[in-house]
């Protein structure tokens, strides 16, 4: 959640360096912003305020800095406010410490700290790190930040820096995200890679139970033990205009028009080598772990794995992965997750690893603790997603979900290799089936307009657009601040219908397969309690135009690869909507794009 960005050189361009870096991690939401330079004087000074970081930017003077950090804050303890903003500071005023995570038992130690003297601005977490090293400081930076993490219960990537140790900085990290990178003898690090890529493509992925020194333009690594370990340092292929807007005024607008190019880099990117070592006939079946969007996903990948290969298939929600009971050995376990770092699926991946599972990581992020912790990887190769409401990434995923769901089948004898060859060549037509898609934005944006003032909205459909649903409404909600649900079209009669009449539009989607007239009914069921319906259909399909004028069409494909053109139509009905409602699209209220911490 919070950003994280930390700076040591000879230069004395910290401070520039630092706020245009914590700029390109705006996208993962914030209340406060600060840093803490170490001036040519070798003074500590600190700055921060609740707001955003161009406020924090107009309170900053001329300052010549080589080392500094700095932070993006999104409250778990302590409410927004500029005490409860980092940087954080000892009692001495030369200690300074930005932080990402959760501290458990910074209760406990606040109260021994205070015990012992140490006066306390804040009512963060956080702090307690800070005032534990300044207890643990005996003139050795490096060994203080290590006493103290032998204290510390939860997760943190931390940054470090003294004002007596002016060119020098102490990174570590447990159970949250963190990077280190280097260029022409200046060091960075950051708590995502995004934030560094107009500085440096080359990156170490810390791992947890790992220490960073930092100085003199080298990276020194350690365990918590102090015992050296080798870096990993890996290139990473994103460009710094990757991460811009390149003309579009939301970075949620770029990333739906970028999908026929990440959906054919998707196919183009898929190796079946990737999978020597996946024996599709020994299993018995397939459960698929995640959060959020990428849950949604998995709910497609639940259908289309189910109908090519045979496999029974589940599908868990991370956060609630730990409380199921074991499953079967011969399960195979895949984790989705866009970033890479989400903290429930990480956790859900180390308890399928305890219990004796394969695991298969798909993900848009390499070097990302996921695919260091999973047995294999599948990357999405979908470029940085930014805007918080993931997009390009969701269609991603479901790609290589049909690609895996095909590859198994085949090998399992449940489809021959002629049917899968139809359907992966009706795959890649996807990208011009979007892009038609796309050339219709003006029909939603009408239709957008008419849904602004709505309290609340319903999405409905069956079958593999049941998860469509799903996400089409997590999309408005995420973004547009409409209350919306997604419903399996058969359970409106099981209570939703209650609460139908004019005011609340229903979003259907019908595809024609043998769902369609189940669908067409529970469109009628709609229309007549009053309710306004949108319905999202394939072209040629008339019989709905008897029950609504706002239909949104989209190009014929398979009726199985449907949630793929669905998904442009509810990403660009969100996006509208929300832009007619004057919402923050890119940054929405309470949401951070990587969800960090538990």
């Amino acid at each position: 959640m919070c950003g994280i960005v930390g700076y040591v050189s000879s230069n004395t361009d910290a401070k520039e360096i630092l706020l245009d870096s914590l700029k390109r991690l705006e996208y993962r939401g914030y209340d406060s912003a600060g840093v803490a330079l170490i001036d040519g004087e070798g003074r500590l000074q600190v700055f921060k305020k609740a707001g955003s970081i161009d406020s924090l930017k107009e309170t900053l003077p001329e300052i010549k800095a080589g080392t500094g950090i700095s932070h993006t804050r999104w409250a778990t303890h302590g409410v927004p406010s500029d005490l409860n903003a980092h940087p954080h500071v000892d009692c001495t005023g030369k200690l300074a410490l930005v932080h990402n995570g959760i501290v458990e038992n910074y209760r406990a130690l606040r109260e021994e700290l205070e015990g012992k003297g140490h006066s306390f601005s804040s009512k963060t977490d956080s702090e307690v790190i800070a005032h534990l090293i300044e207890e643990m400081y005996s003139g050795d930076l490096l060994e203080a930040v290590k006493g103290a993490l032998k204290r510390l219960k939860g997760s943190f990537a931390i940054l470090v820096l003294h004002s007596d140790h002016p060119g020098e900085m102490v990174a570590a990290r447990q159970e949250s995200p963190l990077v280190l990178g280097k260029r022409f003898g200046k060091i960075f690090a950051a708590s995502d890679p995004t934030a560094l890529l107009a500085y440096t493509e080359e990156f170490i992925f810390m791992d947890d139970g790992q220490i960073a020194h930092l100085k003199g333009g080298n990276i020194t690594l350690y365990d918590f033990d102090l015992k050296e370990v080798k870096p990993n340092w890996q290139r990473i292929t994103w460009s710094v205009k990757d991460a811009e807007k390149g003309g579009f005024e939301h970075f949620m607008l770029k990333e739906i028009y970028e999908q026929p190019s990440t959906i054919h880099q998707c196919l183009q990117g898929w190796d079946e080598e990737d999978l020597s070592w996946l024996r599709p006939r020994s299993l018995t079946s397939v459960n698929i772990v995640a959060c959020g969007t990428s849950y949604h996903a998995a709910l497609v990948g639940k259908y289309v794995i189910q109908a090519f290969s045979g496999l029974p298939t589940q599908v868990e929600t991370a956060s609630e992965y730990r409380y199921s009971p074991p499953t079967d050995y011969s399960s195979l376990h895949i984790f989705i997750s866009q970033s890479g770092e989400t903290a429930d699926t990480l956790a859900a991946l180390r308890e399928a690893r305890k219990r004796g599972n394969e695991t298969l990581a798909i993900t848009n992020v390499m070097g990302s603790t996921i695919t260091r912790e999973a047995h294999h990887t599948i990357y999405l190769r979908a470029g940085p997603e930014i805007g918080v409401a993931a997009t390009k990434t969701f269609t991603s995923q479901i790609i290589i979900l049909y690609l895996l769901a095909l590859w198994m089948g085949v090998r399992r004898g449940r489809i021959l290799s002629e049917e899968a060859g139809r359907v992966l060549s009706e795959l890649k037509k996807m990208p011009r089936v979007v892009e038609r898609i796309l050339s219709r934005e003006e029909e939603v944006k009408a239709i957008a307009e008419g849904l602004k003032g709505a309290p609340s909205m319903f999405y409905i459909g069956r079958y593999v657009n049941y998860p469509s649903a799903l996400e089409g409404a997590l999309k408005m909600k995420e973004i547009s601040y409409i209350h919306a649900e997604g419903y399996p079209a058969g359970e409106l009669k099981h209570g939703p219908l209650a609460l139908l009449d004019e005011n609340l539009p229903v979003v259907a989607i019908l595809t024609s397969d043998h769902t369609y007239e189940k669908m067409l009914s529970n469109v009628g069921e709609v229309v007549a309690r009053n309710a306004p319906v949108v319905a999202i259909t394939e072209e040629g399909d008339d019989e709905v135009l008897k029950y609504t004028e706002d239909v949104l069409y989209y190009p014929p494909v398979m009726p199985i690869l449907s949630p793929v053109p669905i998904a442009i139509y509810t990403q660009l009905l969100a996006y509208w909507t929300a832009k007619f409602r004057g919402c923050p699209i890119d940054k929405p209220r309470n949401l951070a794009k990587s969800v960090t911490v538990e």
